[in-house]
């Protein structure tokens, strides 16, 4: 007679796996309210209107950049252009408020109203975006080093275009029509900044797209299995390239606000912030491997780094310790992202 021995091996109930599912995925809100906890706990002002308003204005210049590179994300790609294209951004509407647009062949210069002087220097990052996804789509460059390249080239035609220098006061002259700069990054509507409001409109316009429009279900597609987007009949190159478009429209914006705010444009704005950009989706739950995520958790992850940083300064905590917690919040952030993957994959062989 035969006997026949099986390993029964326990298995954690389902409510646990759901339990710890549900964490995963809303990490970067969990973390939020737990920073918000321990910074009011800490330093009373932390919750005072006045630096709630400061805060969120700094957040929306990083929550905007995220929701732009969750799309690339998204389709397993990354944008290290981004920064650059801020700055970029910045010194096109600069240049078009101060010294206009020269055309030496019929010896004019030509000054733009405000709302164009925006919508060129937005249409100079998209383009920048534009030429991201052709690298990529059309031939065969690594994201990676397509966005590195990307990166120096427009940091460089900032350089140019304003010969290293700032391009000052940006006020305009009321009679070539061209006042009104300031508005954008510090004018307010119904007592809110204009940039959080802008942050809010970007933000939902970007989770419209990528949770309720067929573009969004072939970004995801794409970073879920390419090839079998692909066989199923999916453009992939047009998603892709598209998605580089929303990343460098959407840097653009913010390279538009900072110098709005500033008053000025200089060609090294936006250096190091692909790397917030970058941290905050995958705080968000954004996964680097593409497939997974959204533009909500985005925007949490970004008000995760705000807060910190933030609450930090608040704390009086040295800068140079500030880049330190911030490294590692990046590591924790992946390493998160890996147990989450890790998670999934026993669930679904369970």
């Amino acid at each position: 007679m035969s006997t026949h021995n099986e390993v029964i091996r326990p298995t954690a109930p389902a409510g646990h796996h759901r339990i710890s599912d549900v964490l995963f995925r809303l990490r970067a809100l969990v973390a939020l309210v737990v920073l918000v906890i321990v910074f009011a706990s800490l330093s009373p002002a932390f919750l005072s209107s006045g630096n709630l308003m400061i805060l969120v204005k700094h957040v929306a210049i990083n929550a905007i950049l995220a929701v732009g590179m969750t799309f690339v994300i998204l389709t397993g790609g990354i944008d290290l252009s981004v920064g650059s294209i801020a700055g970029l951004a910045g010194i096109v509407a600069g240049g078009l408020i101060n010294t206009g647009l020269v055309l030496p062949a019929f010896g004019v210069v030509v000054y733009f109203q405000v709302w164009l002087v925006i919508l060129l220097a937005a249409l100079a990052g998209s383009g920048v975006g534009a030429l991201n996804g052709l690298l990529i789509t059309k031939f065969s460059v690594a994201p990676f080093i397509a966005t590195l390249g990307t990166m120096y080239v427009a940091r460089g035609a900032a350089l140019l275009i304003s010969n290293g220098a700032t391009f000052p006061n940006l006020l305009g002259k009321a009679e070539l029509h061209n006042t009104g700069f300031a508005w954008l990054g510090s004018g307010s509507i119904l007592l809110l900044p204009v940039p959080i409001w802008l942050m809010a409109v970007i933000g939902a316009a970007g989770a419209f797209l990528a949770s309720r429009t067929p573009f969004g279900r072939r970004i995801y597609a794409i970073g879920g299995n390419e090839r079998a987007a692909e066989l199923s009949g999916v453009r992939v190159g047009r998603v892709k390239l598209l998605g580089y478009v929303i990343s460098g429209f959407c840097s653009a914006i913010v390279g538009v606000i900072i110098a709005s705010q500033l008053m000025s444009a200089h060609p090294a704005t936006g250096e190091t912030f692909e790397l917030n950009a970058i941290a905050a989706v995958v705080l968000g739950g954004t996964s680097l491997m593409g497939g997974r995520g959204g533009v909500g958790g985005s925007i949490a992850g970004a008000f995760v780094i705000g807060v910190l940083a933030d609450g930090l300064v608040l704390l009086g905590v040295s800068q140079f310790w500030q880049i330190v917690i911030k490294g590692v919040v990046i590591v924790v952030a992946v390493l998160l992202d890996q147990m989450q993957k890790r998670f999934s994959w026993r669930e679904r062989s369970s």
